[in-house]
């Protein structure tokens, strides 16, 4: 199981300790790897991304808060595949949300939401988790 920093990581340190998963959780942090953070002010931080097992020829269930855009995932994916090739990629995602612009679809999806463009959700946390709506004006 492999979270996706920020949110992604609290929502799979949750389910990874429920299951009570054997190996131990990967942590993504996929800043550089975005295609968008100049353009949407997100400001990179350099912090490493933690894979403590091999992920060549395993199965990985990659968990995220919210499926928007798309581009988180695919940053995620670019990522993993620098690691090695994985036999799949199970998406596990809190939150889907109307907006795609990237063609991914999450396997598994705690609430499907339809928000207006001005609207946004956010996973706040770490302890407690809540979620956050925004009204976001340009």
């Amino acid at each position: 199981m492999v979270g996706i920093h920020t949110g992604g990581v609290w929502v799979a340190e949750r389910l990874h300790r429920l299951l009570k998963l054997p190996k131990p959780l990967g942590q993504l942090n996929i800043a550089f790897y975005r295609d968008d953070f100049t353009r949407s002010g997100l400001h990179p931080r350099v912090t490493p991304s933690t894979l403590p097992f091999k992920v060549e020829d395993r199965h990985i269930i990659l968990v995220d808060d919210v499926l928007y855009t798309g581009r988180t995932i695919r940053a995620a994916l670019n990522e993993i595949f620098d690691y090695g090739r994985p036999a799949g990629i199970t998406l596990v995602v809190l939150i889907e949300r109307n907006g795609r612009e990237l063609p991914f679809q999450a396997d598994v999806v705690g609430l499907s939401l339809h928000l207006e463009k001005d609207k946004h959700i956010k996973l706040c946390g770490p302890d407690p988790l809540s979620l956050e709506m925004r009204t976001v004006h340009e």
